[in-house]
């Protein structure tokens, strides 16, 4: 059968099995055989704890939690940037099965509401202040309207120690047979999801999702115990406490958390200082550190590996991380928080082209597809179509709403919305949002492909492309450019640039150079802030 006669469908075939306990027994066992490593390093204030001391300060925060009063399936929220405490909370409420609902630090007080009252918290975990923002002031305005709340827990604060303290007269014994009676496919962890629109949604996710998901994605990074894994992306999303921290924990490794939110000097200096042999980060994130005025004075010999997920990942930006900090097996991700979250992964050994121009293939134990959106039937390969997933990863719906579940599973197939091509081989490209796809006089533009063309222009340093409407072609183009400093670039050199190399309907009729764009917390762009404001400003 020839490429064009293959169906896009792959199936991740594996002889390693998957894990089949829960987080806190798997981070019991890895305590067990690795006592005396270091588990975590918090780099702001030097604080590091042995597997030992990690687990022996879960047990002390589960006991805790039984003497709050929670139970299996109640629901504790944590509201803080990363740090140490932050991955106990995660550990202990894993351990105990009070399912964790993770807060993006950036929500303020109407979100911060929404989701305490929507997935009914009993007891907050908080920071008390971050990046100038009053996080008790918030919880004090909403804390009224959330009728399950019944305990705020300010990290670094007396009543952490009070919860910690009021533990010690729980028997351990109690919080083993609580341990011993969870099960795998119990609900651990609700992720909020960042709507463009509306409220955001709660993912639901299980020890058996997030636990295995976390170790396949060390697995494709090769981790053992020898392995030191910088994550400066956040925990409160899968990015950082799944493919971070339990890919760590599952393998032994060392975690190191350079600071409470990112930044890209504090960053490189962690990799310096705990010889890091692995990074993470969004797009955005590697190229804040590339940018650094001193980035070449420092010792990045180390790195070995890493992840670059989030968004897609510029070419251009993909070969610098390779050439110019070492991370020769550098792998890229894909997936979805609906999806624990990670779907494909490039493999150590690929060529650089699948490298930078690809997702990857399949990930173990999953099944990928690209269907017609409009028929639901799949499509051959090297044809665009909408990327769906089947596997013990996705999750079990969203928290309480059904109908908002109903809507993206179907015969356990989680419809991402992505549009993607899976080529002969079983590597997939992301060609953007199904939302995303702009139609200009009935030409279908791909923003991905106008923005990697635009990337390889020396003066730009970032750029992201939207539509806008129009009223003779229904939609246009719009690049939003940022250039490299010193740089001198005008509107008229960029369309130049494009003229004759891509085609007429691909050439941005609007050009905007900007210092920043709108971003989420985890670093992803938010294009929708970027089309809005050009309508605005253009008068569109």
């Amino acid at each position: 059968m020839t490429a064009a006669n293959l169906p896009s469908y792959a199936s991740g075939t594996s002889t390693t099995p998957l894990l089949g306990d829960t987080i806190g027994e798997n981070l019991a066992r890895t305590a067990a055989r690795f006592a005396d490593r270091t588990a975590v390093v918090e780099c702001a204030s030097g604080r590091r704890l042995r597997y030992a001391e990690f687990d022996a300060a879960v047990d002390g925060l589960s006991r805790g939690l039984v003497a709050l009063g929670l139970q299996a399936g109640d629901r504790a929220g944590i509201w803080a940037p990363n740090g140490i405490d932050w991955m106990l909370v995660q550990y202990a409420t894993a351990r105990v099965g009070v399912i964790l609902v993770t807060i993006n630090p950036a929500y303020r007080s109407h979100e911060l509401g929404y989701v305490l009252a929507q997935s009914g918290v009993a007891v907050l975990f908080s920071a008390v202040t971050h990046k100038g923002s009053d996080y008790r002031a918030m919880v004090d305005e909403v804390a009224g309207d959330c009728p399950d709340l019944k305990h705020v827990v300010y990290l670094g604060e007396s009543s952490w120690d009070e919860v910690v303290a009021a533990g010690q007269a729980v028997p351990i014994e109690i919080v083993r047979g609580i341990a011993a009676g969870l099960d795998p496919d119990d609900p651990i962890n609700i992720q909020y999801t960042s709507g463009t629109t509306g409220f955001p949604k709660g993912a639901t996710l299980t020890h058996h999702n997030i636990l295995n998901n976390g170790y396949f994605v060390g697995e494709l990074c090769h981790y053992t115990e020898r392995d030191v894994v910088c994550v400066p992306v956040p925990f409160y999303h899968c990015f950082g406490m799944v493919m971070g921290n339990l890919a760590s924990t599952t393998h032994g490794a060392c975690l190191v958390i350079p600071a409470p939110g990112f930044d890209p000097a504090d960053t490189l200096r962690a990799v310096q200082q705990e010889r890091c042999t692995s990074l993470y980060g969004v797009p955005t994130m590697f190229i804040a550190e590339l940018s650094l005025p001193d980035f070449a004075d420092y010792d990045l010999s180390s790195l070995r590996t890493g992840i670059m997920a989030g968004s897609p990942c510029p070419t251009e930006v993909m070969k610098r991380v390779v050439a110019d900090m070492g991370m020769t097996e550098v792998t890229i991700c894909y997936g979805m928080t609906e999806t624990s979250p990670v779907s494909t992964q490039t493999r150590i050994g690929d060529t650089l082209e699948q490298q930078t121009g690809t997702v990857g293939r399949v990930h173990p134990h999953v099944q990928v597809k690209v269907i017609d959106p409009a028929t639901g039937r799949i499509v051959p390969r090297g044809t665009t179509g909408e990327l769906c997933t089947r596997a013990y990863s996705v999750m079990r719906g969203y928290w309480q709403q059904p109908d908002k579940t109903a809507e993206v599973l179907v015969n356990g197939w989680m419809h991402t919305g992505d549009l993607a091509v899976m080529d002969a081989e079983g590597y997939l490209s992301i060609v953007g949002r199904s939302k995303d796809m702009v139609i200009r006089g009935g030409e279908n533009v791909y923003p991905r492909e106008v923005e990697e063309f635009l990337y390889q222009h020396a003066d730009i340093e970032d750029v992201q492309v939207v539509g806008v409407p129009d009223e003779r072609y229904g939609e246009e183009l719009l690049a939003a450019i940022r250039v490299r400093a010193g740089s001198q670039l005008s509107e008229q050199d960029v369309r130049d640039f494009c003229r004759g190399r891509l085609a007429h309907f691909k050439v941005p009729r609007y050009v905007q150079f900007v210092d920043e764009y709108p971003m989420t917390v985890t670093g992803k762009v938010q294009k929708y802030r970027i089309r809005d404001a050009a309508v605005q400003r253009l008068g569109l």
